[in-house]
C-alpha cells in the first residue's frame, strides 16, 4: 500500500514540486493551500488529492484535519507553507509584516503538526514509521541585514522542530528539518518585495545556477523515502554559488590560480 503525505503550500514553487517528486514516487498525496484554481490543476496534472485552507485559520485547520480522517492513514507531513515579506532593519521594520511572517512560518507549523499528530500516529502504526518534515531556511540558522523579521520566524520555527524531535523521542515518529538557501521560484521574492518585480529579479542577477524547487522537492522525497530506522535531523542545502545568506558570488565560478 502507498504512504500517504500532505503537503502544504502546495500551489507554487517547492510546496508544488514535492507534490510532483512523491507523485512520481509512487506516494498518495494531498496538496494543501490557499489558491483552489492551482491545487486543482496540480491534481489534475499529477493524480494528488487536494484541500484548500488558509493555515493561519484554526477552523480550516480543523477541517483539514477532519477531511484526512476520514481517509486513508498519513505517514509523513511535510510544513512548506511559508514566506518572507520585506527586507527592512529593525529599525525600519513594520510590525505588521512582522506578525504576518511568525503566523505564516511558526504558528501555522504549530497549528498543523498538532492537529495532524494523531493521524500521524496511526499512520505509523500502518507503516512503521511516520515522518514531521518541516522546511525553514538558512535564514532560521544565520542572521543578515535587512532580513530580522524573517530571520526571527525561521529562528523561531526551527526551535518549534527541535523541541518537538525531543517530545516525540521514543515514538517511530522522524522529525526532519530542511533548510533551504537561495531558491529561485515564481513567487518568492516577488511576495517578498510585494510586487516589486525589478526587486525580485535582481536577487538572483549574475547567480550561477541557484537553486530550484525541483532540487529541494528532491532532498524532501528521499528523505521520506530512507529506511524507517534512519532519521534526517537537518539538511541545508544551497546553490555551491552561496556560501551564506548574505554572501553570493555572482558571476562564472572558477578555480582560482
Amino acid at each position: 500500500m502507498a504512504r500517504r503525505a500532505v503537503v502544504t503550500g502546495a500551489s507554487s514553487g517547492i510546496g508544488a514540486a514535492t507534490v510532483r517528486e512523491l507523485r512520481e514516487r509512487g506516494w498518495d498525496v494531498v496538496g494543501v493551500a490557499r489558491r483552489e484554481d492551482r491545487l486543482k490543476a496540480l491534481a489534475a496534472e499529477t493524480g494528488a488529492e487536494w484541500f484548500r485552507a488558509d493555515l493561519t485559520s484554526a477552523d480550516d485547520v480543523a477541517a483539514l484535519r477532519d477531511f484526512l480522517g476520514s481517509g486513508p492513514p498519513i505517514s509523513a507531513l511535510v510544513n512548506n507553507a511559508g514566506g518572507a515579506i520585506g527586507f527592512a532593519t529593525v529599525e525600519a521594520g513594520d510590525a505588521e509584516d512582522w506578525r504576518r511572517m511568525y503566523d505564516i512560518n511558526v504558528l501555522s507549523v504549530q497549528r498543523v503538526t498538532s492537529a495532524l499528530l494523531p493521524l500521524l500516529r496511526q499512520g505509523a502504526k500502518e507503516a512503521g514509521v511516520a515522518d514531521v518534515l518541516t522546511v525553514t531556511s538558512i535564514a532560521g540558522h544565520v542572521v543578515y541585514e535587512g532580513g530580522a523579521g524573517y530571520n526571527a520566524s525561521k529562528f523561531a520555527a526551527r526551535a518549534l522542530v527541535g523541541a518537538l524531535r525531543l517530545e516525540l523521542a521514543g515514538e517511530p515518529i522522524r522529525v526532519v528539518e530542511v533548510a533551504p538557501g537561495m531558491v529561485k521560484t515564481e513567487e518568492f521574492t516577488l511576495v517578498r518585495f510585494k510586487g516589486d518585480r525589478e526587486q525580485a529579479d535582481a536577487v538572483y542577477d549574475g547567480v550561477v545556477a541557484p537553486l530550484v524547487a525541483e532540487d529541494v522537492a528532491s532532498a524532501i522525497a528521499s528523505t521520506l523515502d530512507l529506511p524507517a530506522h534512519v532519521n534526517i535531523d537537518h539538511i541545508t542545502i544551497k546553490p555551491v554559488a552561496q556560501a551564506a545568506p548574505h554572501k553570493v558570488m555572482r558571476g562564472d565560478l572558477r578555480i582560482r590560480d
